[in-house]
Formats: structure tokens, sequence, C-alpha cells
């Protein structure tokens, strides 16, 4: 997802309603089929209660607000936002949608709004993940104004929050051809397919130009750890302890 520059928003009075729609999947849209009042729920979905997209809002929901409450880095990354001068609101930037099966959730630069996959994410530790990832990304967007429709900026975040919320050393281990004897490059390349993978997905890219947009920013991307700090380890302390030294380096 990506808002629409002032620039575009003049040529699309001008496009054909194919051509529109063809720029709107390039960008992501077609993930989110809520963000365009696209989504119609079946039959089945309407009538069976487990399946009801009603019943996995208000799931969504609830382990939203237990997660906001509970998770030292979902907590840490609020706080970093509010003393950046970017007041959190859950209500107004957080919303749970209906999205492609293949995600966990999406950052709308557009309206400001994380969105979780109610229909993917459902359970609080999904939640936490894909709230911590897309925090991040809003953490950017209000820090280092970040711009999404660029695919530099937009490998960059990826990477950062990739690096930050989803590669511990351990997991960075259960990808195929690492190796133990050597768990930097395991854990450097875990984080180039995370962000390779969100490229490629939000940007309708192949695999080859999504792996050298990543490429192509790593190096200065991967050593931003703000405003975590440090490089999470599975099954560590390390988010409550960057939660509690959060006060240390302004947030």
């Amino acid at each position: 997802m990506a808002p629409e520059t002032e620039k575009s928003s003049e040529t699309k009075n001008e496009a054909k309603p194919n051509a529109t729609k063809e720029k709107e999947e390039k960008w992501g849209f077609d993930l989110y089929p809520e963000r365009r009042s696209v989504y119609e729920p079946s039959v089945t979905q309407k009538l069976w209660w487990g399946e009801n997209p009603l019943s996995q809002r208000l799931k969504c929901e609830k382990n939203v607000w237990n997660v906001i409450n509970k998770s030292p880095v979902v907590k840490l990354l609020i706080s970093a936002l509010t003393n950046s001068g970017c007041p959190f609101d859950i209500e107004r930037h957080i919303v749970c949608e209906v999205c492609d099966s293949s995600l966990l959730g999406g950052y709308d630069q557009a309206l400001n709004q994380i969105v979780v996959c109610q229909n993917v994410c459902q359970n609080e530790g999904r939640v936490q993940g894909a709230l911590a990832h897309e925090l991040v990304h809003m953490f950017d967007y209000c820090r280092n104004n970040i711009d999404f429709t660029n695919i530099d900026h937009l490998a960059c975040a990826e990477v950062k929050a990739a690096n930050l919320t989803s590669c511990s050393f351990l997991t960075s281990l259960t990808l195929p051809k690492q190796s133990f004897f050597n768990i930097a490059k395991s854990h450097e390349e875990c984080v180039k397919t995370k962000a390779a993978w969100s490229v490629k997905y939000a940007r309708n890219l192949s695999d080859e130009e999504s792996r050298a947009a990543v490429e192509k920013v790593f190096p200065k991307c991967y050593n931003d750890l703000e405003p975590i700090g440090r490089k999470p380890r599975r099954n560590s302390y390390d988010y409550y302890k960057a939660y509690r030294e959060r006060h240390l380096y302004g947030y």
C-alpha cells in the first residue's frame, strides 16, 4: 500500500480504468481488499460463526488490545512514536481487516494506519509480530520522512523491520542453506530474504528485482537499530531490556 502523490493524482483523471486498476495492484492494494471496499464475505462466512468476518474482527481487536498492554517491544515502539512527536491512538492508527492470506499486516502511509490481517493473525503471537513490524514502519515515517512509493525507501524500511522484529539469530538458522558456523551471515541472509519477500509483494516485483532493491540499500539500513537499539535474540530478555532502557534514549 502507498499513497498517491499529487503528480499521480493529476494523471489519474486521464488514465483508463484498466490502467488505474493495474497501478493499484502494482502498489499492493489488491492484497488488502477492504482498503478499497471491494471485499464481500461469502455466504458460508456470513452464516458460519467460526469464519464470520465480524467474529474475526472482534477477536483480532481483543488480541491487539492485549498485545499493546503486554508486549514490551510494542510498548517501546508506541512510546518512541509518542516521544518523537507522533502521538499514537489505538482507535485511529490500528484497524483489523481481511487481507490476502499470505500477509500478517501492512502499513498504509496515506492514512498513517496499521492493518492487522484478522483472517491470518488469530492469536496474540501473530498479532504481536504484525504490530511490531508495522510500528517500525510507522516510526520511520514519523522520524525519517520515509516515502514508501520510493523503492529505495521501501527496501530500506523492510530491511530495518525484518532486522528488528522478524530475524533473531536462532530464527535465521532455520532458513534453508544456513550454517550454524557462520551465524552473522545467516542472520544477514534472513533479513535479506524476508525484506525481499515484503518488497516483492508490496510492489509486485520479480524475485530478482526485489532482491536487487534490498541489496542496494542493505549495508546502511541493516545498521539502523532505532528505536530498539539492538538485534533481538529469540527467547531472550532483549525486548524487555530495551523497553526498560527507553528513557535513556529519549523514548
